[in-house]
């Protein structure tokens, strides 16, 4: 199902077809999704992640085909494949991010806290929880909770694991949750969607999402997908879809483990994702 796009794609199409309201697509009658080939729970080459799910989704109700370009997600992950026109969306990017124009959001996650289910540490809510001193906590080098636990004086006892790493060999987040599972750390801090996909795998894992931080960076964010700047009809038409299906959007999510959240930071469950972001 997922193909790779060839670098030398016919120029844009200009055609609105079927009332298609996309004016500067690569081909309007496939949805061509730019992706990281071995990034889970977002992308895979097999379309086992969420990112995959929602891009089924969406060529199901454009009545597209899919198709993908896959790059590894890094340095040069957009250049390389949405502003080379080989592709025409990121299913998953950060809201203010200026590479790209991102649509609007379709969910509001954050960072979390994992520990094991009684280890006493699944009423943490805060980095600045005075039960963490002296834990060892893992943490993804350079991401916005490190200088939240800097500041909480966490960082002495904390095991690093690199941001940027090759995914063909390496993955950072399960080997915190492999380390977790092993007590060679007390709890983790990961990425909201990442910390409830790896414990739900692990299983006897608590996932806290961290929203009362009061010193650092706030470590909440809604996330969009992202088009090419020039691109305002297919944002629109994106948007019209993330309005429609923001159920089944929230349903995938859920499946994945996310932790979802609405604009008061309270958790969104089954009953009550539905609402928008």
């Amino acid at each position: 199902m997922a193909a790779s796009c060839a670098v030398g794609d016919a120029a844009l199409a200009q055609t609105t077809d079927g009332g298609d309201l996309s004016f500067e697509l690569v081909d309007p009658k496939v949805l061509r999704v730019c992706a990281d080939p071995r990034n889970l729970p977002f992308s895979n080459e097999k379309g086992e992640g969420i990112e995959n799910k929602l891009a089924e989704l969406f060529a199901d109700k454009l009545g597209k085909k899919l198709d993908y370009v896959f790059f590894p997600q890094a340095t040069g992950f957009v250049r390389m494949t949405l502003g080379a026109h080989r592709c025409d969306v990121i299913m998953g990017f950060p809201q203010g991010d200026d590479l790209v124009q991102g649509t609007n959001p379709y969910y509001r996650t954050t960072y979390a806290l994992v520990a094991k289910s009684g280890s006493g540490l699944e009423e943490v809510d805060t980095l600045e929880d005075p039960r963490l001193k002296g834990k060892h906590i893992g943490i993804i080098a350079g991401t916005p909770p490190a200088t939240n636990m800097a500041i909480a004086g966490l960082m002495s006892d904390a095991k690093p694991y690199p941001l940027m790493i090759d995914t063909r060999y390496d993955n950072s987040a399960q080997a915190m949750m492999d380390d977790l599972a092993a007590g060679k750390i007390d709890a983790g801090v990961l990425w909201g969607p990442m910390a409830g996909y790896y414990a739900k795998k692990a299983g006897s894992m608590h996932v806290t999402p961290l929203v009362k931080e009061t010193t650092g960076p706030k470590l909440v964010y809604r996330i969009g997908m992202g088009v090419r700047a020039a691109d305002q009809n297919w944002k629109r038409q994106l948007n019209k879809l993330i309005q429609e299906n923001q159920g089944e959007i929230n349903k995938i999510l859920l499946d994945f483990g996310v932790p979802l959240l609405d604009e008061n930071d309270r958790p969104l469950g089954a009953e009550t994702a539905k609402k928008a972001p």
